[in-house]
Parts: structure tokens; sequence; C-alpha cells
């Protein structure tokens, strides 16, 4: 394995090595593809809709970010900041279906800037946290199939939706101009 795999500096310039390195590795990977799509770009194209999805970049990368928000939330403070599927409200719909659309005032530099406040965030959690096994119940929801989930396991779930969007993303920046993050 390469050095550059398996040591990696934190936000606060301790080096790590290892599992942790390894997560960090591929997430900050993920980010990079996600952001990548959005380069060059006017906020009116980050807020464009150009397939028959309701999905623009804009709106990935601030539900992306909610999403990371709110998982790294999970894994400090438990389910408390998590609702049981049943107990969501209208709002909270609405909430969720603005995540995925520029707003009137939004800019693709603030969004970018939230972005990388909650990775910063996350980045600083993964290096500090003491056990990558404490686990955690899940909110009751038809998704999951799972009662609780570890750390390590909400980690490697925000990976899989960052690159998952990543790929939504690359999509949609191919329909708005031809640019493509490979190839």
């Amino acid at each position: 394995m390469s050095e550059i795999s398996t040591l990696h500096q934190t936000g606060t310039g301790a080096a790590l090595s290892g599992e942790r390195a390894d997560l960090l590795a591929e997430l900050r990977a993920a980010r990079f593809f996600l952001r990548f799509t959005t380069r060059e770009l006017t906020d009116d194209q980050a807020g464009a809709r150009p397939t028959p999805s309701e999905l623009c970049l804009g709106g990935l990368i601030k539900h992306v970010t909610g999403c990371e928000r709110g998982w790294v939330e999970f894994i400090v403070d438990g389910t408390s900041t998590s609702k049981d599927f049943d107990e969501l409200t209208a709002e909270d719909f609405a909430a969720r279906e603005n995540e995925f659309r520029m707003l009137p005032g939004e800019t693709l530099a603030g969004v970018l800037a939230a972005y990388d406040e909650v990775a910063r965030r996350t980045d600083e959690m993964v290096a500090t946290l003491p056990d990558l096994d404490a686990k955690w119940p899940l909110p009751k929801a038809p998704w999951f199939q799972e009662t609780h989930w570890s750390t390590r396991r909400v980690l490697l779930h925000i990976i899989a939706e960052t690159t998952q969007h990543a790929g939504h993303a690359d999509i949609i920046r191919e329909a708005i101009d031809g640019a493509k993050t490979m190839g």
C-alpha cells in the first residue's frame, strides 16, 4: 500500500494512518468529483435542470451537505437528531425538497462554502473519534433493514451517498455544456 493511501493530514495537522486514513481518502475523493462537476459554472447553470430529473448541481451539493451534516450529528449525538419516518411532517418533506434546488438568493459559492465547512467538521471528527465500532440505533424508516449502525457504517454510507450523487452530477454537467468529470 502506498504512503499516499495510508497516511493523511487532518485539519489539525495530525497524521492518520490505516482505516481512518482510508475512509477519509475515499470521502475526499468522492467530494472532489462532486465539486469538480461545478467548475467554471455560473449560479444559473448550477441551478439548471437540463435533464428530465428535478436535480441540479447546486441542489445535489446542498443535499449531500445536508446528508453529511445529519449523519455526523447522528455519530456525535445518536438518534437525538433524527425523527422516525412516521413522525416526519409536511414541513420536513418540503425542506428536503428544497435541499435539491438552488433557491432564490443562493449562490454556487455559498453552497460550496457550506459543503467545505461540513467536510472540515467531518474530517476532524473522523480523526478524533475514540471508536469506529460505536453503534447507534437508527430511526425507524422503511429503507433501513438494520436497527443500528456503527460509526464506521455511517461513514461508509456518507461515502456511498457522495459517490452516487457525484455520478448524478456528472450526467447533469454533461447535459449543461458537454463537460465530463473523466474522459
